[in-house]
């Protein structure tokens, strides 16, 4: 008894200071959400003067991060809703509504009167009842300079059979917040975490509320056991049968002295368990230790629930903080987690299976085939392989990119590509480029994701690329969208500057303003073509090349980066050069 009084005492405790965090956070961020209520209600004003319903068939919505994407509880049809994007200057929030057409492979933008405000990091979830529902809640609206944020604590509706958003006013609701994750569990919408941010001041939660979708009414949870620490951006998913919800991971942070602070990735899981009839359900937290391979440690990953309840994860970022960078680790590897088994297992593709026949026809047939296989087989691994990326900024800055590709996989895809190219260079499976913050959703079996961003250095590339993969096969991933990266838009003061310097020492073409990304690059490769690099000699490992060359690289990296950036950055940004070059040729 004595042990578990103080356990209560502790948890107790904890809940007090919580309440105080959120009432000093309260109290300070209402001065700033109080000039964006203003512009937020300019937006109301102007979706207030739309009265009917306009469906437009249009291109895929624009690039973005932490919107919703939704599938239809009755058709075969995706919903997008919401959303942000920011190009260097300026934070755009959205609250647009687009509908896919899933056989059809089309996109319409469904503008429908008084809508919700624009948000991102909001939650959404469908259910069937009334022709089909989609259910938002909270999310954030920032400032165009980023620096201001307003969380909201409102509910809607959208009637998918009337085409109707309808904002549901019930009292005894979350706090504003953003980053929280809901699902539907039997008749009941969850709400679980999430944070609240102002300009000085940040508190993470932990608390569960449920919102019955039969009373139309909110009330606040209070579950025994140890509850997770509070915590944003976790997965969380109900278990098939309505026994409960799974809790994996997250992030959070807290303040070590007065302007530092450490983040948190949280690897953890937990069970929130539902007991009792309806109407009188106890709920309670339990630890969970699953079984198989569990993800690396990492944040803004994407979830959506497959195939038999599993949950599906995908990609990612782990950041790294040094004295002078951060440096961020994206994935685009793919994690299924069966909550009838309480298992990991990593989401392997197995290839495309006509074209493994036809490889293997052809090395029945063809000795020279036979040859190259082997010589294949002796330098590629076995298993999974993790490809590493960098990519090296303006500035100097690396950015690592990890990617997993099976090694079986790629091997047989460079051997196809070898017998049907006659020994040209082989290409991997393709597949979404490492990210995180992506859309995802799951319909009739089916991974659709959507978006999202990577950074290399101070720069984000905020993409609207959208890829398709059957979780029953696990074949290979379907580009529904391609984009190219480079292409996007950063008007960023420094960036420009240094764009500007570039197009005065290269061939510039339309020296007008704040030039894109792509025409920089492009600018950059033909001052190293004209540099005329020490070239690959035949045989040569990039190893040896680059032992061979460092000091060349060395002398380059140091010209661009400048003399007061630290030897031991330059070595490394001078070795990637070479690795870049030399792969290149």
């Amino acid at each position: 008894m004595g042990k578990k009084g103080k356990n209560e005492k502790k948890v107790k405790g904890a809940e007090k200071t919580a309440a105080k965090m959120e009432k000093k956070v309260s109290k300070r961020s209402k001065r700033e959400e109080d000039d964006l209520e203003a512009l937020i209600a300019e937006f109301q004003s102007l979706d207030a003067k739309k009265t009917q319903v306009v469906e437009t068939t249009c291109p895929n919505p624009s690039p973005r991060l932490n919107a919703s994407f939704s599938a239809h509880p009755e058709k075969d049809e995706l919903i997008l809703f919401g959303g942000e994007f920011f190009n260097g200057k300026k934070t755009y929030l959205y609250n647009d509504l687009f509908f896919y057409n899933i056989k059809k492979n089309s996109w319409v933008k469904s503008e429908i009167p008084n809508p919700p405000p624009p948000r991102c990091s909001h939650q959404a979830v469908v259910v069937p009842q009334g022709g089909g529902q989609l259910w938002v809640f909270g999310g954030e609206f920032a400032s165009p300079n980023g620096e201001q944020f307003y969380h909201y604590k409102d509910l809607w509706v959208l009637h998918l059979a009337t085409h109707t958003w309808e904002n549901i006013k019930a009292p005894g609701g979350p706090s504003g917040r953003s980053g929280h994750r809901m699902v539907l569990s039997k008749r009941q919408l969850l709400v679980f975490g999430g944070f609240h941010e102002s300009t000085r001041d940040f508190i993470y939660y932990s608390d569960v509320y449920c919102f019955s979708l039969d009373t139309f009414s909110w009330s606040r949870l209070a579950p025994s056991g140890s509850a997770p620490s509070p915590r944003s951006a976790c997965q969380m998913t109900s278990m098939p049968d309505g026994s409960g919800v799974i809790i994996y991971g997250g992030y959070s942070k807290v303040r070590v002295k007065k302007d530092v602070e450490k983040g948190t990735i949280h690897s953890d899981m937990f069970l929130l368990k539902r007991d009792g009839k309806d109407g009188q359900e106890k709920w309670s937290w339990s630890r969970v230790s699953p079984s198989g391979s569990k993800p690396p440690p990492r944040s803004g990953f994407s979830l959506a629930v497959g195939p038999a309840g599993r949950a599906v994860l995908f990609g990612g970022v782990c950041d790294e903080e040094e004295e002078e960078t951060l440096e961020g680790d994206f994935y685009n590897d793919l994690y299924l987690y069966d909550t009838v088994k309480n298992r990991w297992f990593p989401g392997q593709l197995r290839g495309n299976k006509t074209e493994k026949k036809k490889r293997r026809r052809g090395k029945k047939g063809e000795a020279e085939a036979e040859g190259a296989e082997k010589e294949e087989g002796e330098e590629a691994p076995q298993g999974p392989t993790e490809v590493i990326k960098e990519i090296i900024t303006e500035d100097g800055t690396v950015m690592t990119i990890k990617e997993v590709i099976p090694g079986a996989q790629e091997e047989e895809e460079e051997e196809e590509e070898e017998e049907d190219e006659d020994g040209s260079a082989s290409a991997p499976l393709v597949e979404p480029c490492s990210r995180s913050s992506a859309m995802a959703t799951v319909r009739q079996g089916k991974l659709f994701l959507y978006g999202g961003m990577f950074e290399v250095g101070n720069r984000q590339f905020t993409l609207n690329d959208f890829y398709c993969l059957d979780l029953h096969k696990m074949d290979q991933w379907e580009v529904l969208v391609e984009m190219d990266p480079k292409t996007q838009e950063w008007l960023e003061e420094s960036e420009s500057e240094d764009e500007d310097e570039d197009e005065e020492e290269a061939e510039a073409k339309g020296a007008e303003g704040e030039e894109d990304v792509e025409e920089s690059e492009e600018e950059s490769e033909d001052e190293e073509d004209e540099d005329e690099h020490p070239a690959v000699q035949e045989g040569e490992t990039v190893t040896d090349y680059q032992a061979r060359t460092e000091q060349y690289w060395i002398g380059l990296a140091r010209t661009n980066m400048g003399p007061d950036v630290k030897d031991k950055k330059v070595a490394k940004v001078a070795l990637t050069m070479a690795k870049v070059f030399y792969e290149d040729q």
